[in-house]
């Protein structure tokens, strides 16, 4: 296979390290898994999708998603060929599209990952909160819980890389052992109403309100892209980081289609849209205590809360690279990019990240915001939307880049230059008309009839993506040159002292 070289640049100044590492595709696939919290989008997104969407055909919608998301993926991929720094996709935008849109895909990438932190953290802290209470623990608020992980994750992303990677392999595997085990028992005896496999035919997926059921399940796969973000501290990043991506795809879908299927054989089609409705919070602990005795329910509801500390830790890391990339690419104030001398970790975004963290849950407590129906559901929904923005925006950039570069796009060949890129922006911005058709439906939005429609609350939520875009154009406006976001500049702009992850999974 030819090897892709960037456009020939200037030559750098002398620079300290760029952040490297040796981190395998198992260990990178691992944290962004993490960070789509499977578990819990078993146990808290599926159930909705059953009851509100189209009832037992839900996991076949993961099947195109997963389709567009592929073709998404090799444009993508190619972009990462090629463009030799880490940013994803505010970076392969700045080099499709220009360094204004670039800087506004940056802003809007930290809106998306800040806004599913920050919902997963609140859930969070409600689970803990009525844990705790019912353990006899002293009642306490959802947002004193919620600050109690802010701390221990900070203090997890504070540290090397290696140490998040093991924590989140170790929570990751109890996750899919629990729900294999659900699936085989189930499976194994023969189902409530047989093995029939109902919920892939045209006529069952397409049944209820699919357009309904398609919002979450493009939720579920928010955090897979985010493998590029650690191109630096991969082994071999030309391999690694597509075989990462593909791998991440693919295993979610496998898993969360098989895994769904599971919970409708366990009850039958028609029951499980009932168990579903009558309490989709409890549809997995339900699931576990038919499948797997008395024990089942509590497994799972620790299970679920680690998932969810494995998503919020995932996202921190995520976040505090992007934040650490910004900084390298002159957005945001230098000491950003520091990274610390023996955790060789970015220390000084990683606290930042954390501040923003800890800042946002006391202002949601403030307002007396609910934290699963208000804080989750709304910014879980402004997470979904941006990320299909920033998707749909780097398979133009693609289109766009290799437009301009001939050269690169013949070795690529016309199917990951050109082919797969368009095809991808075609199924993202079908996607993305359905996510927002349906916006008012995914944040309680309604008109004066009690029919979901665009009001105050959709219009502001709807409203920060534009407006992430906005500050990020007249960023780029008003400053001289964000280097890095400019395809003319040298390839190491982001270079800063090294950080090395260690894993080798």
């Amino acid at each position: 296979m030819a090897v892709i070289s960037p456009p020939a640049v200037p030559a750098a100044p002398a620079a300290a390290p760029r952040l490297q590492g040796s981190l395998g595709p198992v260990a990178i696939v691992f944290m962004v898994v993490a960070a789509a919290s499977p578990l819990t989008v078993i146990g808290g997104g599926a159930p909705l999708g059953i009851a509100l969407g189209n009832g037992a055909g839900f996991p076949a919608l993961f099947l195109p998603v997963a389709a567009v998301l592929l073709l998404f993926a090799v444009g993508f991929m190619a972009m990462t060929r090629v463009v030799e720094r880490p940013g994803a996709f505010y970076t392969y935008i700045g080099e499709g599209l220009g360094r204004h849109l670039g800087t506004g895909a940056a802003w809007l990438a930290v809106l998306c990952y800040t806004s599913i932190q920050l919902g997963v953290l609140a859930y969070l802290g409600a689970l803990l909160a009525r844990t705790g209470a019912a353990v006899g623990l002293p009642a306490v608020p959802w947002w004193v819980w919620t600050l109690v992980v802010v701390g221990a994750v900070g203090v997890l992303g504070y540290r090397r890389i290696d140490v998040s990677s093991k924590v989140l392999g170790v929570l990751l595997v109890c996750e899919i052992l629990v729900v294999v085990a659900i699936t085989s028992v189930a499976v194994l005896g023969g189902g409530a109403d047989g093995l029939a496999l109902d919920s892939f035919t045209p006529a069952t997926a397409l049944s209820g309100s699919p357009g309904v059921g398609l919002l979450f399940a493009i939720a579920a796969y928010i955090g897979f892209e985010a493998t590029a973000i650690y191109r630096d501290e991969a082994r071999d990043p030309d391999r690694t980081i597509p075989r990462a991506t593909y791998g991440a795809l693919l295993g979610v879908t496998g898993f969360y289609a098989v895994g769904i299927w599971g919970i409708v054989v366990a009850w039958g089609p028609q029951e499980v849209v009932r168990v579903a409705l009558s309490d989709p919070s409890m549809l997995l602990q339900a699931t576990a205590g038919l499948t797997l005795g008395a024990a089942g329910p509590v497994v799972v509801d620790v299970l679920i809360m680690t998932s969810m500390l494995a998503c919020v830790l995932s996202f921190h890391n995520v976040l505090a690279r992007y934040l650490h990339s910004m900084s390298g690419a002159g957005l945001l104030p230098a000491p950003l990019e520091d990274v610390h001398p023996r955790h060789a970790s970015p220390h000084r975004a990683s606290v930042v990240q954390s501040l923003t963290a800890a800042v946002l849950t006391l202002l949601f407590a403030a307002c007396g915001l609910d934290p699963v129906l208000e804080a989750f559901t709304w910014f879980s929904g402004v997470g979904t939307l941006a990320v299909v923005l920033l998707m749909l925006g780097t398979s133009i950039a693609a289109l766009a880049y290799f437009a301009r570069h001939r050269e690169q796009a013949a070795e690529l060949g016309r199917w990951r230059s050109a082919i797969a890129p368009a095809l991808g922006a075609i199924g993202l911005a079908a996607l993305g008309v359905v996510l927002a058709a349906n916006f008012p439906m995914l944040v309680g939005d309604v008109g004066p009839d009690g029919a979901p429609a665009f009001g105050v609350l959709s219009t502001v939520l709807v409203g920060l993506c534009l407006a992430a875009v906005l500050v990020g154009t007249v960023q780029s406006l008003v400053l001289r040159r964000p280097a890095a976001l400019d395809a003319a500049a040298p390839a190491a702009v982001l270079t800063t002292p090294t950080l090395i992850g260690e894993t080798d999974v």
